[in-house]
């Protein structure tokens, strides 16, 4: 692959952790040459004038596009955003879209875990069956032949809670989250065991050969 002379593709988050991830995922798949990813992905921070994007949508998907659309407006260039979130079986797939906000402070990550347990408390083990779930959208903004164009796929990981939190990795609702067919929590395991299996790098994996075929276009 050949990249074009602005291979920048900004991921729409001042969270390093989901840049972390994403870069990561890149490397995984061989957009990297001796390391350095090929696209050259950009966090909000290089941005400091990109305005905050309310997530007003009903569902992930929604979501992950008006913020996309928002950044790739702003800055010109292609964006990448996720909206994700934990989806518990009893209580009918909350937190879900409001699991950034759910403690009522956006992301308060302790805040947001100990109230989902102080509401399953009383819930059997064999009901605590949960979902981590996202939705990633690429839009590259233009006018002409190719654009502007927009793309979203989604990720699923099924699962279960955790009554106590476990680990010190990952972020948001992961210490009290262990996916089928593990005894950890994704905060337990390593950054590439959980990008193997989690919600998130399988969206990001799907969303992979879009990114890479924006910059085949013109080769």
């Amino acid at each position: 692959m050949t990249p074009s002379v602005d291979n920048t593709v900004v991921l729409a988050t001042r969270n390093a952790a989901k840049l972390r991830e994403l870069a990561r995922i890149l490397t995984q798949v061989g957009l990297a040459d001796h390391g350095e990813p090929q696209i050259r992905l950009a966090g909000l921070d290089e941005f400091p004038e990109t305005p905050d994007v309310p997530e007003t949508g009903a569902t992930f998907e929604a979501n992950a596009l008006l913020k996309a659309r928002a950044i790739a407006d702003h800055t010109g260039l292609p964006a990448v955003a996720d909206d994700s979130g934990l989806c518990v079986d009893a209580l009918n797939g909350m937190p879900g879209v409001l699991s950034a906000r759910w403690a009522g402070r956006h992301g308060d990550d302790r805040a947001n875990l100990e109230l989902v347990l102080a509401q399953v408390a009383d819930v059997p083990d064999a009901r605590l069956g949960a979902q981590f779930v996202c939705a990633a959208a690429l839009v590259v903004p233009g006018s002409g032949p190719h654009g502007p164009r927009e793309w979203v796929v989604t990720g699923q990981v099924e699962g279960r809670l955790v009554r106590e939190p476990r680990g010190s990795g990952g972020f948001g609702y992961d210490p009290i989250f262990q996916p089928g067919g593990f005894d950890q929590t994704t905060a337990e395991m390593t950054p590439e065991a959980k990008d193997a299996i989690s919600h998130r790098g399988r969206a990001f994996r799907a969303l992979t050969p879009f990114i890479i075929g924006i910059y085949r276009e013109d080769t």
